[in-house]
């Protein structure tokens, strides 16, 4: 008997999304009024939403799915920054639990693999300073996002479970990341021409840092869609 599990996958960019559409071959469509694309995998259905980067919009976005879908599944799909100068770019993190930073709320994730999993996932809406970074290591912080938290709590709050997969696209302590290059980016996680025109002006000799930071970006968000389709295919 054919399955009738959905499974919802969420991201916070439309960059992290396009790999999984190519290797799904989702298409657009609406549910419920909620913009959103759907599609097929194995015997699941596939809904896949982008909520806009923040913990404000991630909760907003995620309300409207699943105002308009009940999944059986939601998996968080993207990009993070290590905090840790020696994690491999790309590198898949599988942490035990995911922390929001502004409340302190705890949430753990569903485990969909066989490995142990290990630290903590730090949600936040700033960039962290390289300051804070012992701080967030000691309390074992092997990774910053701004999405994670803000969707578990929603997924919880329904008895939904939930799932992360990310993979390390730059480092924290890594200079040529700070606030000017964060907000080159939208809020909807679309690139803003403008402050990208204004930085290479003020800043000609940060392309080949950037040229770097697109090359993990790139990296990680495939490991991450790689991983998840891969977990969900074994579940």
């Amino acid at each position: 008997m054919p399955s009738t599990e959905t499974v919802a996958f969420i991201f916070a960019m439309p960059m992290e999304l396009t790999p999984l559409t190519k290797k799904l071959g989702l298409r657009k469509d609406t549910i419920n009024g909620v913009d959103v694309q759907t599609g097929t995998l194995g015997d699941r259905k596939v809904v896949a939403i982008v909520t806009g980067m923040g913990t404000d919009l991630a909760s907003s976005g995620t309300e409207r799915l699943l105002g308009a879908i009940t999944p059986d599944r939601v998996v968080v799909v993207g990009i993070t920054g290590a905090v840790h100068e020696d994690t491999p770019i790309g590198h898949l993190i599988n942490p035990e639990r995911v922390v929001h930073s502004e409340t302190g709320a705890e949430h753990r994730p569903t485990p969909m693999t066989d490995d142990t999993p290990s630290g903590t996932l730090w949600t936040t809406n700033r960039m962290t300073p390289p300051e804070e970074l012992p701080d967030l290591r000691a309390k074992g912080v092997i990774a910053l996002d701004m999405e994670t938290a803000a969707i578990a709590n929603l997924c919880e709050q329904r008895n939904i479970p939930w799932s992360v997969f990310r993979a390390v696209s730059d480092r924290a302590t890594d200079a040529s990341l700070d606030d000017e290059v964060f907000k080159m980016s939208n809020q909807d996680g679309t690139p803003n021409p403008r402050a990208v025109a204004r930085y290479l002006l003020k800043h000609p000799l940060a392309i080949p840092g950037l040229a770097r930071l697109a090359k993990g970006a790139n990296l990680a968000r495939n490991r991450a869609v790689d991983a998840a389709i891969a977990a969900v295919t074994a579940s």
